[in-house]
């Protein structure tokens, strides 16, 4: 495979006899126009010289089926499969887990059939001579945990294992070798109490109920109380509540004991606090401004009107006891993060995982975040959202991104991370497009209920000492930006940091950036609230132009500018474009797949999961022009590239958007796909699927 991939790099693919320039996907001939007219379009100034027709595709959709032999059969397999019932489908699970295929770990890691602790009763195979009658042949290189002190962890499974110096471990642990470097994986026991709903969070309950965030809201968490007492269960998303008036959401644990203490019964001060009263007259007086007042701001509106509430809440506060000491932090005592002139890589959904952030640690990234993880997931100890939250060795300053809808699931998380986790900081996304989030209320459905964010922001930084950021759109609807008006409040509500993507909602990411109305949203920030930007930046110029237009940026963020070309961090260190070679770029993808494996195993299933995530990763890649076949440089982020050659097979091969071409490049780094082996790429951006995006 490494042969190949050498070949492609050094062959030439510049043929004189090609046939003529056909009109790209505008309709416009792209050799008749000058670079300035392809600029104006939205159109990559490819020289004419490597410009070519664009390739003739059978299926024009973007789900690419890799076919073989066995495609029609399979396809009519799975009909069969999908009107079985689940517990059929759990039984042939099981039974294939018992198969040759599924080899047990530990008899695959010591080579002995008698070091199944399980015996017979493991849901495993322990048939060594139909595992290696049925194993695929080993990939070429080397095992990715040779140089780590014992064996490779996953012993006869490993795709290496004709490399491996001595396969018989009897001592370590499959994950120890495997995970030395990484850190943040959830305690089994934790995992447990969280299942049971067990888990208790005194930091968390006592400064919601100082907040009055916690006690008995509107009148209809009443009637909540009256289904539970009459063992009623609601079956909704909505928070209802205890007999002690602690709020339970979905995913939430809150016990009846932790609840009680927090405030004197004698007191009784929760019960007829005006507070949540003037809160619900507000909220109908921010309903009725937006249908009578249209020219005044909601924002603006909302915020004048619960002014007054923020007296009653502070003498609330005085008169509650301390539970804990470090409720009542001075805001000079807590933990700070100096995020100023910091190359940031954005969290990034599916693709900012732990070995693409890795890569870009290498190429110079100073801060890096983990994929958003859902607060509820979380509470909820689903194994598959804490794998987000793991943290290299390599990520100096590493902060987790998390996502929900209401402060206490959020302020319950936040201390559940402090407790199990290693991180700098913990940013909360306020600005996720996707549906399904904002239909539940949390990402930037937020940025309609202004009130609400501060009651998270609040709530989350007063229950634990490490830094609390946010990342925001800058509104909801288009043309109605509304986060300039927040920002000076975001800094006193207890944010460190405060990150505005120079999109709105509705706009998801058409049309560029409006950088414009972040750097007013910077200048009207307080000196102690750090804001970054975020939108477009795609070269070190991208980088300079925004910092010398507006100093009182403390830096920005790079999020789609990575994920197509993550050399852009050596870029803006060493202030010059670099025009990268087709194996440069090859080595960074050798590098991915080895992070990869030492991260999802070496086994036949790591190999196909750092495979999948690869070509995710290549679906962004593609968009990369190199600086050599441009006219005009650098590249922008909204320009739609047309059809073109590379300086070599190899180069034109990565410049490829389908799908097969990057299945093709994966073979060349991890062997042959399975057979029946089908990829469609989980994100699309429409930054250039339209014509009015430039």
């Amino acid at each position: 495979m490494a042969e190949s991939a050498t070949e492609l790099s050094e062959s030439r693919v510049l043929p004189a006899d090609s046939p003529p320039l056909q009109p790209n996907s505008t309709g416009v001939p792209v050799h008749n126009l000058t670079p300035e007219e392809l600029v104006a379009k939205a159109i990559a100034p490819v020289k004419k010289q490597f410009l070519r027709p664009p390739p003739t595709r059978a299926n024009q959709n973007d789900t690419v089926k890799y076919t073989n032999e066995r495609s029609s059969q399979q396809h009519s397999s799975t009909l069969v499969k999908e009107k079985k019932s689940k517990r059929q489908l759990k039984r042939e699970r099981r039974q294939e887990k018992k198969s040759a295929s599924h080899l047990c770990p530990e008899v695959a890691k010591s080579g002995d059939v008698s070091s199944c602790p399980y015996k017979d009763k493991c849901r495993f195979s322990h048939d060594l001579d139909g595992f290696k009658a049925q194993k695929p042949d080993d990939l070429e290189g080397e095992c990715p945990f040779l140089s780590s002190e014992g064996p490779c962890p996953y012993g006869l499974a490993c795709r290496f294992s004709g490399t491996h110096r001595d396969v018989v471990d009897v001592s370590g642990s499959t994950n120890t070798l495997r995970k030395s470097s990484e850190v943040n994986g959830l305690n089994k026991d934790v995992q447990k109490l969280l299942w049971k709903n067990k888990m208790k969070f005194p930091k968390a309950d006592a400064k919601l109920k100082s907040l009055g965030l916690l006690g008995p809201a509107k009148s209809k968490m009443k009637v909540m109380v009256d289904k539970e007492q009459e063992g009623g269960v609601d079956s909704n998303n909505s928070h209802a509540t205890n007999g002690n008036g602690c709020m339970k959401g979905t995913g939430d644990s809150v016990d009846e004991s932790e609840c009680s203490p927090c405030v004197p019964e004698e007191n009784n001060i929760l019960n007829d606090r005006p507070l949540k009263k003037a809160k619900s007259e507000n909220v109908e007086n921010c309903c009725s401004v937006e249908g009578d007042n249209a020219g005044v701001s909601v924002l603006e509106e909302d915020t004048r009107n619960n002014t007054a509430d923020t007296q009653p809440a502070a003498k609330i506060d005085d008169i509650l006891p301390e539970t804990d000491g470090s409720l009542k932090t001075h805001p000079r005592e807590k933990k700070l993060i100096d995020l100023r002139e910091k190359l940031y890589l954005a969290p990034l959904t599916t693709v900012g995982n732990l070995p693409f952030r890795r890569v870009c640690k290498v190429l110079g990234a100073d801060v890096t975040c983990g994929e958003m993880a859902m607060c509820t997931n979380l509470l909820q100890g689903q194994a598959s959202e804490w794998a987000l939250l793991r943290r290299h060795s390599s990520e100096d300053l590493f902060g987790v991104q998390i996502c929900g809808a209401y402060p206490d699931t959020l302020a319950r998380t936040v201390e559940l991370i402090d407790q199990q986790c290693t991180v700098d900081f913990i940013d909360i996304n306020m600005g996720c497009p996707i549906d399904i989030v904002v239909n539940k209320g949390a990402g930037s459905c937020l940025l309609t209920k202004p009130m609400r964010m501060k009651g998270i922001i609040e709530a989350t930084s007063g229950t634990v000492d490490k830094p609390i950021t946010i990342k925001v759109r800058s509104g909801y609807f288009e043309g109605k930006n509304r986060i300039d008006s927040l920002i000076a409040d975001i800094g006193t509500w207890g944010a460190s940091a405060v990150t505005v993507h120079g999109r709105t909602r509705q706009q998801r990411y058409s049309k560029l950036a409006d950088w414009d109305y972040i750097y007013q949203c910077a200048r009207k920030a307080s000196d102690d609230l750090q804001v970054l930007g975020n939108g477009d930046i795609y070269s070190y110029l991208d980088w300079n132009k925004h910092k010398s237009d507006c100093p009182e940026l403390a830096s920005c963020m790079i999020a789609r500018g990575a994920l197509i070309k993550p050399w852009i961090f050596t870029e803006i260190k060493e202030q010059r474009h670099w025009d990268i070679t087709s194996g440069e770029r090859l080595n960074i993808m050798k590098d991915f797949v080895r992070f990869g494996l030492e991260h999802w195993g070496s086994d036949k299933k790591g190999v196909e999961t750092t495979r999948h995530f690869l070509l995710e990763w290549l679906s962004y890649t593609c968009r990369y022009i190199p600086v050599g076949l441009l006219d005009v440089i650098p590249q922008r982020l909204n320009w739609r590239p047309p059809a073109y050659y590379g300086r070599d097979d190899l180069e034109t091969l990565m410049a490829s958007d389908s799908a097969a071409d990057w299945i093709r490049i994966s073979e060349m780094l991890l062997g042959k796909v399975p057979d029946g082996f089908t990829f469609a790429p989980k994100h699309k951006s429409n930054a250039y699927d339209r014509a009015e995006n430039g």
